[in-house]
C-alpha cells in the first residue's frame, strides 16, 4: 500500500497544493487530473522520491519512503511524460535497456514480444527510433509496462500521442496490471475505461 499524507508542494512563492491525502491499495488505479500547471508531473515525482517534499509523509507499506530508499524504488516503474528513449538506438536497444536497469526480462525475444503488444511491427523495431512518429515512440516507452513485473507503476501522461487502439491497448494491459494485484497512479486527461471500483479519481486545484 502507498500513503501520501497531508502532502504540500511549492513552485518558488506558488503553493501548488497543500494537505493532499491520497491511498493506493492493490487493485487500484488512482487518476490524477488537474489543470496544466497544477502539481501532477510534481506530485509524481514525489510519491517516486524524485522530488522533495515541503510538508508531509509517503508511506509504503507504512514506512517512509525516505528510509527504504532502494528497497522502495525497487518496486515502482516510473514513466515520465518524456519517452525516456534513446533517438540512435532501435526500439529493441531502447527497450533491452530499460528492462536490464529494471532488472526485468531484456531478452531481444521478450523485447520484440512486448513491442508487437504495443502494436509496433517488426520492420520499425529494426530503425532508430528517432524516424518513428511521436505516436510509435510512446508504444516503444509504454512496451515497458509489458515486461515490468513491478507492484507499483507512477505513470505521467502515458495516453499522450496514441490513437485509440493504442489506448484500447493499454486499458487493457492496466486491468490486467490491477487484476493481479498491482497499483498504479496516472497523471492523466483522459478518462480511463475500466470498471469503476478499480478507478479513484485526484483532482488537484487548479
Amino acid at each position: 500500500m502507498l500513503e501520501a499524507i497531508d502532502l504540500t508542494c511549492a513552485r518558488g512563492e506558488r503553493e501548488l497544493f497543500s494537505g493532499l491525502n491520497v491511498t493506493v491499495t492493490p487493485g487500484l488505479l488512482v487518476a490524477i487530473v488537474g489543470e496544466n500547471g497544477s502539481g501532477k508531473s510534481s506530485l509524481l515525482r514525489m510519491l517516486c522520491g524524485l522530488l522533495p517534499r515541503e510538508r508531509g509523509a509517503i508511506r509504503w507499506k507504512g514506512t517512509d519512503i525516505g528510509d527504504l530508499k532502494d528497497e522502495y524504488t525497487q518496486q515502482l516503474t516510473y514513466l515520465g511524460h518524456l519517452n525516456g528513449t534513446k533517438d540512435d538506438l532501435t526500439p529493441v536497444e531502447n527497450l533491452q535497456i530499460s528492462a536490464h536497469l529494471s532488472g526485468d526480462d531484456d531478452s531481444v525475444s521478450s523485447a520484440r514480444e512486448a513491442l508487437l503488444a504495443v502494436g509496433l511491427g517488426r520492420r520499425a523495431q529494426g530503425l532508430p527510433t528517432r524516424v518513428l512518429s511521436q505516436g510509435q515512440k510512446r508504444r516503444v516507452a509504454l512496451a515497458r509496462l509489458w515486461l515490468s513485473t513491478r507492484l507499483l507503476w507512477i505513470l505521467d501522461e502515458p495516453f499522450a500521442a496514441l490513437d485509440d487502439g493504442g489506448v484500447t491497448l493499454l486499458t487493457e494491459r492496466f486491468k490486467r496490471h490491477l487484476d493481479g494485484g498491482g497499483m498504479a497512479v496516472v497523471a492523466t486527461h483522459q478518462d480511463i475505461q475500466l470498471p469503476r471500483e478499480s478507478v479513484r479519481q485526484l483532482r488537484l486545484p487548479g
